[in-house]
């Protein structure tokens, strides 16, 4: 069958976002791509889930962490099988249909515009507080999933402290999530996941990354990204949005070019002033590189690679930052660094599940 429609999927157990082919039959579809198939999945299994960027959105019961969007030319025999989203009466039933549609759309599309069209002026003028909050909300959808292995707070507590000259009120922790990955939250969040830690070889390559999300928070990019990547939702939704679907938002969203070289150069400023060799994360860039070109959509790397595409002028960036002749020290000492890439496997409570991803 051809699929004349737009079409994305996450499947709850990855930050990838997936353009599948969909195959429908009277009972339900199946999703298939070269990673595999997710499927058969019945039509009553799915939820409405509102829309994203003009686009439908689905769930399924039971699988909180799986969306699929769709856009475009539906199909008549997929769209009249799709559950429909809930309707609502009152004010539409006093005004009538047709008037009530054209004030929806006249208010949608200006505020859809000017959401969509300008992030960049509208997210200095979100409230500090609205972000907390917001933050808050995406951070306690982890659950139990953040690590408190002895020792590994601490040591991340001091690397951060290091790269926080301004003094941020941050709140920076490791989830047990199986992606080579950071990302910065609203409200000062920031997660680090601790597969990238496993993969990076010293607190060195950690701190270029922690800095750079840093980076991120003091230039306020965070709610720009997120407005750009989810929308209207962010703001109507607020504290009773999907907070784990704009976590999803934001591990799929790019920054600018011009945001992340802000960043990357927030990043080597606090490591020079830490006295913190910036080649450690060209070293550690160089390798994710290597990994993505062997490994392909396999690549555990192509997490970070996604959400911060790495150029060979970000890996030279860090690497010719690195003065010749600085008296560099290391970020952590070593049972710091221990404690930190052990921060998870020492903690028994921990949960390694990703059913949580886009509640």
């Amino acid at each position: 069958m051809e699929q004349p429609f737009t079409l994305w999927h996450y499947d709850g157990e990855s930050g990838l976002r997936r353009t599948p082919r969909l195959i429908a039959d009277d009972a339900g579809f199946t999703l298939v791509d070269e990673r595999g198939s997710d499927g058969p999945i019945g039509w009553d299994a799915l939820v409405a889930r509102g829309t994203s960027g003009g686009e439908a959105v689905y769930g399924l019961k039971e699988r909180p962490g799986w969306r699929l969007g769709l856009g475009g030319a539906i199909p008549e025999e997929i769209a009249r099988r799709l559950p429909q989203p809930e309707r609502y009466g009152g004010f539409i039933d006093r005004i009538g249909l047709v008037r009530a549609s054209a004030i929806f759309l006249a208010i949608a599309a200006t505020v859809v515009f000017a959401v969509m069209s300008a992030p960049r002026w509208i997210a200095p003028h979100v409230p500090p507080s609205f972000e907390k909050k917001l933050g808050d909300a995406i951070v306690g959808d982890f659950g139990g999933r953040f690590c408190n292995g002895p020792g590994g707070q601490a040591a991340l507590d001091a690397l951060t402290r290091q790269l926080n000259p301004k003094r941020l009120p941050l709140e920076v922790r490791v989830a047990k999530v199986p992606m080579v990955n950071a990302v910065a939250l609203p409200g000062g969040k920031i997660v680090i996941f601790d597969q990238l830690l496993k993969e990076a070889n010293s607190a060195d390559e950690v701190a270029g990354v922690l800095g750079h999300e840093i980076g991120h928070v003091q230039n306020r990019d965070v709610m720009q990204a997120l407005l750009r990547q989810a929308g209207l939702s962010v703001i109507l939704g607020g504290m009773s949005g999907d907070a784990g679907g704009y976590f999803n938002a934001l591990l799929s969203a790019t920054y600018s070019r011009e945001a992340e070289r802000a960043a990357d150069d927030a990043s080597i400023a606090a490591m020079k002033r830490a006295q913190i060799s910036p080649a450690a994360t060209a070293g550690f860039f160089a390798r994710l590189g290597v990994m993505e070109k062997k490994l392909g959509q396999a690549s555990v790397a192509l997490n970070y690679l996604s959400s911060h595409p790495l150029s060979g002028d970000r890996e030279r960036l860090f690497a010719d930052s690195a003065a010749r002749n600085a008296q560099y020290r290391p970020a952590l000492t070593r049972d710091q660094w221990e404690a930190l890439v052990d921060i998870c496997s020492n903690d028994p409570d921990v949960k390694d599940d990703m059913g949580w991803l886009g509640r």
